[in-house]
């Protein structure tokens, strides 16, 4: 039996071993927990570099929609005791009630100390080095704090930039508040604290949140020369969230734009994706549109845009249109369809030019037409084989869909149904096609026996034309002359 002694340990030991319970979760003080005491809340805009702190109780970001992995990440390292949080785009896309794709996690940890931490981990980039933490198919992204290339920690070699401004190396690391500002965004300058769930807001994120404002932290132009691509990011936020673009934020996009050309194809192509393929394609066309940006990524098509000979804008904007509906239904898309349709058109042309200029058959001409037009493109946007290999097939179908007589060989081919889907759209964009997209579809939704009788019927019609027509050059009698005799 327990003796009145036991009693008295176990009513003291039970408080005091939930109190050091609470102490463990909460983590133990960081390495470089920043010393700025947080800004009332109230004001509109504090100084760049001062710290609001926004309680949960305010932005009510509900915690269930915390990713897990990514918590394990933060909480590993502040167990070690560096500062982590949750940081940028999943923090902005919550406070709008947007469940983010990826998580991402700032912390004081350098690279190859937060390497150390995770057995699943490694390490990438050389510009601008990072972690990447591995949870089965999920990857959290961990960045060391930022500093400025002013910073005096900067030996020239950690951070260095181009005569033009562009950011060649950015691995100087400092402060919290340092890396806020070196962020583009003010949206994306916030920072999510687990240990009390509150906000903490270092360039007036928060309200421009509110204000429904892309804003640039510092001098704008001064940021897009370090970053080029920082302009399409403005213009995919805008598109994605609604926002508008503060005026001092938009003002440099149109006399900067061609410094686009200067960035790595693959890393545009990437762009591209995140622009055209994310659910907002449409409107991330207008906002690339309005900004003259469309023809850094897609030169020849921007050319075409206001051709009267071809229905290319039509065609874009439904093809944009089609994507953002099977992205909201759930649907996979591919970028082997997106080029393959933003490109037609240019392909087209070509293809009409080679007909015109050589006596080569129709099928030669596309194959010389469709390697013209993508090592045309893949100047300004990388297309890796494993999307440029379908489009070329996507294109040759084009031609081999009127050969209605073989229409059973046709539906089994790996690429009929994004084919069928060019077709569907290129008969909606105007092209005069005599119907042969509603053929398509009926003959799918036949059963065997009425497929049978619309084949024969094909054969028996002679439809089959398959390519565009080449203009036949008359032939000349034995007695004509020619003009240069």
């Amino acid at each position: 039996m327990l003796t009145s002694f036991s009693i008295l340990l176990l009513v003291i030991a039970i408080p005091l071993l939930g109190f050091l319970y609470v102490q463990r979760t909460i983590g133990r003080t960081p390495k470089s927990e920043s010393s700025l005491a947080p800004a009332p809340l109230g004001a509109e805009d504090l100084p760049l570099g001062e710290k609001r702190v926004i309680p949960e109780e305010e932005h009510r970001i509900p915690r269930q929609k915390l990713d897990d992995n990514a918590m394990k990440v933060v909480y590993r390292l502040q167990d070690e005791g560096y500062d982590a949080f949750l940081v940028g785009g999943c923090v902005r896309d919550l406070l709008q009630g947007i469940q983010p794709k990826d998580f991402d996690v700032a912390t004081s940890a350098h690279p190859e100390e937060a390497e150390e931490l995770f057995r699943r981990s490694r390490l990438i980039g050389r510009r601008f080095k990072l972690l990447h933490v591995r949870f089965g198919r999920e990857l959290i992204e961990v960045a060391t704090f930022r500093a400025g290339h002013d910073s005096d920690d900067n030996d020239g070699e950690h951070g260095r930039q181009a005569e033009s401004g562009m950011i060649l190396r950015d691995n100087v690391y400092g402060t919290i508040e340092e890396d806020a500002l070196r962020r583009d965004f003010t949206i994306n300058a916030l920072y999510y604290c687990v240990r009390d769930h509150s906000i903490h807001d270092f360039a007036n994120g928060y309200t421009d949140l509110k204000k429904r404002q892309i804003r640039m932290i510092g001098d704008p132009e001064a940021r897009y020369r370090e970053d080029p691509v920082r302009m399409l990011r403005a213009a995919r936020f805008a598109a994605k969230l609604g926002f508008e673009i503060e005026p001092g934020t938009a003002q440099p996009i149109h006399k900067l734009g061609p410094m686009l050309t200067r960035i790595a194809p693959a890393r545009l192509f990437d762009e591209a994706l995140k622009l055209l393929q994310s659910g907002h394609g449409e409107a991330s066309l207008r906002q690339l549109k309005r900004f003259d940006l469309f023809r850094t990524l897609f030169p020849q098509t921007d050319a075409m845009l206001d051709s009267e000979e071809y229905p290319v804008e039509t065609l874009v904007y439904q093809a944009l249109a089609n994507t953002d509906r099977r992205l909201a239904q759930g649907k996979s898309v591919t970028p082997a369809f997106l080029f393959a349709a933003l490109l037609w058109y240019p392909m087209q042309r070509r293809l009409q030019e080679l007909l015109d200029e050589r006596d080569q058959p129709p099928l030669q001409c596309l194959h010389q037409a469709a390697n013209e037009v993508l090592a045309e493109q893949v100047r300004s946007t990388a297309i890796p084989r494993r999307f440029s290999a379908p489009v070329r097939e996507i294109w040759e179908l084009q031609q081999r869909l009127p050969r209605r007589n073989r229409a059973d060989q046709l539906l089994t081919h790996p690429r009929f149904r994004a084919a069928y889907d060019l077709l569907l759209l290129r008969e909606n964009s105007g092209e005069a096609l005599d119907g042969l997209s509603q053929w398509w579809t009926d003959f799918q939704n036949a059963d065997e026996q009425q497929r049978h009788e619309m084949q024969r019927g094909a054969g028996r019609s002679g439809e089959g034309s398959s390519a565009p027509k080449k203009r036949r050059r008359r032939r000349k009698s034995s007695g004509q002359s020619s003009n240069n005799d």
